[in-house]
């Protein structure tokens, strides 16, 4: 599931393109985290959206999950993506941001694997996105602010795995990082 509904208020002045369709390596920013988790090939794909349309750079596998409630912040993106997943019947999802753009596929489908009640990816030591969530912690997680599962997490260690990942976390929150000469992925 990706995170794709907030307003990208640090990114740009208002009335300027969104940061999620800003150019990033000659394509919007948030085609490259899509392409990156349709091919971890997972049962499904939630994008869950808010303050920009998407619906025109979404593949038709992805399901976009509206969130009405997108301005009170990012737990209750990750609420309506949740609930989804519940719907559908799943046991666990796997959650990333839209503005990271260079998380591999593999990185997703190595946080999918974990077995433990929350997977955590690490780029050199350090927590980043995707998180596993599994169904027994989704009652814990926040239901408002701007925090996803990062309180759960610090929270209750005793139930995270720690998972090293390849790739590269960089989040795109203001157009200096948009400029990024890493290696592609």
């Amino acid at each position: 599931m990706l995170l794709c509904a907030g307003a990208g208020r640090r990114y740009a002045a208002p009335g300027s393109t969104h940061k999620l369709l800003a150019p990033f390596r000659g394509r919007p920013l948030v085609s490259w985290a899509l392409d990156h988790v349709v091919a971890a090939r997972f049962a499904a794909t939630y994008v869950v959206t808010g303050a920009v349309d998407l619906s025109g750079l979404l593949p038709g596998s992805v399901t976009a999950v509206h969130n009405p409630r997108w301005r009170s912040g990012q737990a209750s993106s990750l609420t309506c993506g949740v609930g989804a997943a519940r719907d559908a019947g799943f046991d666990a999802v796997v959650v990333g941001l839209g503005d990271q753009p260079l998380v591999t596929a593999a990185c997703w489908r190595a946080v999918a694997a974990a077995s433990s009640p929350i997977a955590v990816a690490t780029y050199g030591g350090r927590r980043r996105n995707p998180v596993r969530l599994a169904r027994t912690v989704w009652p814990e997680l926040p239901r408002s602010g701007d925090e996803g599962a990062r309180r759960l997490i610090s929270s209750r260690p005793d139930l995270v795995t720690e998972v090293a990942c390849d790739g590269d976390p960089l989040d795109v929150d203001r157009p200096p990082d948009a400029a990024d000469t890493r290696g592609a992925s």
